[in-house]
């Protein structure tokens, strides 16, 4: 993806997104009649998940951080549809957090996990475990993931899904992936034993997103959207160097509110830790995107514009030590970004031995160059001071 764009055009990308309130096949409006003791009662926006046939609340539950259940409880007593954990996530324990506080409405509620194995055997079993841990007979969508090539998209894991579809351990196959979208979205679109993809998608992202999604979502295809806050930055402390620039009251919530208005986005899943952060989240389905939530993208996408990592693949295979750069800065971003040190970590440690062994204050000079400007060399001398033993 050679061509570089400005600020301007990211945040623009979609403004031509025509409002489908009166649509009756992909999206209803109407607030739930429930009432709360924390807030009014939240306005809910509903689209149809591709041709799976799943009615799925514009905003969702990202569980990958989540620790508090009564968090996901009180989401689901509101009236949220969609929830997503994985088997890999706090190291196996979300699985068994978020079947203990979705078991009274199973029935209610679209439930999807993931796997990272990479053959079918390893899969069907992480499968069973994941069943086991959530307290379920079935996933409504069990992801391969955190795919980045056509190639990563075996025959033998699409094997295994289609296994699980036939035993009736898993109602629709999917595919998530953080970067590589250009390349790997279009063996998806045609793959017709894939139904939903979970991917990367925000503000800061290239337009091309904005095609890739609208071809897919053509395809028949349900499309959920990650990493929809650019990195997050939403817990950061006071004692933080970077507290009063990313401090921006409400550019989490326009974040939101960018993506939710893509009327190919079926269904997000922003995390959520605390109360206060899933009541500004249902916020993003009853207010319009705004002047004012461009102008707080435009401001916060300047800050974290050293930092944040845009997934956009363009560093892939720059590095003179062969380096996953975008996954290291990612793993940062985990740290930096949402808080969870411990995420970073275990995911750092996941890397191969020569790469973990890498330190970039040893190189003469980074020879890898973002068209964003990242800070690079800076980010990764930072994944190994924060992470390596």
């Amino acid at each position: 993806m050679a061509v570089i764009h400005s600020r301007r055009s990211f945040l623009a990308a979609g403004l031509g997104v025509p409002v489908l309130a009166g649509a009756t096949t992909s999206l209803t409006q109407g607030p739930k009649q429930l009432a709360t003791s924390r807030s009014s009662v939240p306005k809910f926006q509903y689209r149809v998940l591709g041709k799976t046939g799943l009615r799925v609340t514009t905003v969702g539950f990202g569980c990958m951080i989540t620790s508090d259940a009564s968090v996901i409880e009180r989401a689901t007593d509101l009236g949220v549809t969609y929830f997503d954990t994985a088997r890999v996530y706090q190291s196996g324990n979300n699985e068994r957090m978020v079947g203990a506080a979705l078991k009274k409405k199973r029935k209610d509620i679209v439930l999807s996990s993931k796997t990272p194995a990479h053959t079918k055997e390893e899969a069907l079993q992480t499968l069973d475990k994941s069943l086991a841990e959530l307290g379920t007979d079935y996933l409504d969508i069990w992801y391969l993931h955190g795919k980045s090539s056509p190639k990563d998209v075996t025959d033998d894991l699409i094997d295994a899904q289609q296994t699980a579809k036939k035993a009736g351990k898993i109602r629709f196959a999917g595919v998530s992936t953080h970067s590589g979208q250009p390349e790997l979205m279009p063996s998806l679109m045609k793959n017709p034993n894939i139904d939903v993809i979970l991917t990367a998608y925000n503000f800061t992202m290239e337009p091309i997103m904005k095609t890739l999604l609208a071809d897919a979502a053509a395809a028949g295809k349900g499309i959920v959207a990650m990493k929809v806050m650019a990195g997050g930055f939403r817990t950061i402390k006071p004692s933080d160097p970077n507290y009063n620039k990313l401090k921006a009251e409400g550019a989490m919530l326009a974040a939101l509110k960018w993506v939710v208005r893509n009327p190919n986005v079926h269904t997000t899943v922003p995390s959520m830790t605390d109360m206060d952060q899933l009541d500004e989240n249902l916020r993003a389905m009853a207010e319009p995107y705004s002047a004012l939530d461009e102008k707080l993208l435009g401001a916060h996408l300047e800050v974290i514009r050293p930092f944040y990592c845009r997934m956009c693949s363009n560093c892939e295979g720059q590095c003179r030590h062969g380096l996953p750069v975008s996954e290291m800065l990612r793993y940062v971003t985990y740290a930096d970004g949402y808080g969870q040190f411990a995420l970073g970590r275990e995911q750092f440690l996941t890397l191969a031995p020569k790469h973990a062994a890498v330190d970039c204050r040893n190189c003469p000079g980074c020879t890898v160059q973002c068209p964003h400007g990242v800070r690079v060399q800076q980010q990764l001398i930072r994944a190994r001071e924060l992470f390596a033993c």
